[in-house]
């Protein structure tokens, strides 16, 4: 089974940027997708990026235009860049892939107003 781990997590002001980056055990497939998900304090966990072996990548509409999802299959990295940050952007970030019970520990972070 892939293991999975987030890093790049951290507090950053309202408006600021962070990059998440995801790093795999293993080399990812041409039919991989990976997710990114956010967990909020007392709410459940949302699929907040996708993207496939392709390139396609999807967004909630909560993040559309200010998160980009990208993956360099070669470092086996899927990486989110998040821009224009706002404070409901802050929880704990994991990567997934689909399909698979593969899931990193998560990183925090953390938007202040």
């Amino acid at each position: 089974q892939v293991q999975l781990a987030e890093s790049g997590g951290g507090l950053v002001q309202a408006g600021g940027s962070l990059r998440l980056s995801c790093a795999a055990s293993r080399s990812f497939f041409s039919i991989d997708v990976i997710d990114w998900h956010r967990q909020a304090p007392g709410k459940q966990r949302e699929l907040v990026a996708t993207i496939t072996g392709r390139g396609f990548t999807n967004y909630a509409d909560s993040v559309k235009g200010r998160f980009t999802i990208s993956r360099d299959n070669a470092k086996n990295m899927v990486y989110l860049q998040m821009d224009s940050l706002k404070p409901e952007d802050t929880g704990v970030y994991y990567c997934n892939l689909r399909g698979t019970n593969s899931w990193g520990q998560g990183t925090q972070v953390t938007v202040s107003s």
